[in-house]
């Protein structure tokens, strides 16, 4: 069995070398341009309605699992003030740093482990953020929450937008795709050895990275063992994920696709 370490240094080592396929595609230069006009906003319909719902004007927000900070950098267009990114990639951070600084932001990036933060990381944000793609990187589903509630000051705001576990059941590229090819409780990370690409294309040879599978009922599970309070749990029948997982999306039978949840810190 791999240490915890083992696993977050292999998922860094991809997403280093992702990076560039990202800012290699229309959609960065598209964002470049946004950000200079202004009201620069990547949330959809969904994450706007949910965070609109929740009165988060003038909240600090800290984003885990970062990216290149493309949401924290919508807050603003919703009220809200982004202050720290915390991500793994340094370089995906320095894409952060400079689309902040198109912006005008003051917002920080750091590059951090999520399960080894430094000391003197502030823990009093009102708002926390966890989009597409965060919790199925991480290896300990019940320790993150720990660390993600630590963040969080009293009456702080956790949003998570999710992609939902039963997608794990299935395979897009499998010869009968809509058949599940793996069972919702088999727990087996998942590995590949290629770059992320974001469209689908076929990625370059690359570093193995180590995919995880939690069930709603364990990440719902871990937030309240964290010590906070869910006031939402939400699932919706559109996908937020790759483009290959769109041929799932509005059949007569639907199967959840994503979902969103809310939870809060005591005050």
């Amino acid at each position: 069995m791999k240490k915890l370490s083992d696993y977050t240094g292999s998922n860094r080592d991809v997403w280093d070398a992702s990076a560039a396929a990202f800012e290699g595609k229309e959609e960065w230069q598209e964002m470049v341009e946004a950000l200079k006009s202004g009201g620069f906003s990547d949330f959809d319909q969904t994450m706007t309605q949910t965070l609109q719902g929740l009165g988060i004007k003038g909240r600090r927000a800290v984003q885990i699992g970062c990216n290149n900070g493309r949401e924290l950098l919508s807050l603003p267009s919703l009220g809200a003030v982004p202050a720290l990114g915390i991500d793994i990639s340094e370089k995906f951070l320095d894409q952060a740093r400079r689309l902040a600084q198109i912006a005008g932001s003051d917002c920080r990036f750091l590059r951090a482990d999520i399960y080894e933060l430094p000391g003197d990381v502030p823990a009093d944000f009102d708002l926390g953020l966890i989009t597409i793609g965060v919790l199925n990187w991480m290896p300990d589903i019940g320790r993150f929450f720990d660390v993600v509630a630590g963040l969080l000051g009293p009456d702080g705001i956790l949003v998570i937008y999710e992609t939902h576990p039963v997608m794990e059941m299935f395979d897009p590229e499998a010869e009968d795709p809509f058949t599940p090819s793996r069972s919702y409780f088999d727990k087996t990370p998942e590995s590949w050895s290629e770059t992320i690409t974001y469209d689908g294309s076929p990625g370059e040879p690359g570093p193995t990275s180590y995919w995880f599978t939690h069930g709603l009922g364990e990440i719902v599970t871990a937030c309240v063992q964290a010590g906070l309070i869910v006031e939402q749990l939400r699932e919706h029948s559109h996908s937020n994920r790759e483009v290959e997982y769109d041929i799932y999306e509005g059949r007569e039978a639907q199967i959840p696709m994503c979902f969103t949840l809310v939870a809060r810190k005591p005050g």
